[in-house]
């Protein structure tokens, strides 16, 4: 896993896992909402973790059973429908 160096040279709190190929069911992945949100990063955990695909949470207390599925790579894509539907 890795952590992000921010400009001002801290270290970024969140260890992500930005290797697609040793995704595993409960890694950190910074995941993205291109349609919505650009390249703009969103922090999430993975629940399930298939050949083409991974399922991931936003850990959001107030919808904690919310379910988003996304693209296996290194950061993961989910669709506006799957993150705000």
């Amino acid at each position: 896993m890795q952590s992000e160096r921010k400009s001002d040279g801290e270290n970024c709190p969140f260890e992500f896992n930005f290797d697609a190929a040793t995704f595993k069911v409960g890694d950190l992945v910074s995941y993205r909402i291109p349609e919505s949100f650009d390249q703009m990063p969103f922090v999430g955990t993975l629940l399930e973790v298939g050949e083409d695909y991974v399922l991931i949470t936003a850990n959001d207390p107030s919808d904690p059973d919310r379910r988003m599925r996304g693209t296996r790579e290194s950061r993961p894509i989910v669709s506006t429908k799957e993150a705000l539907g």
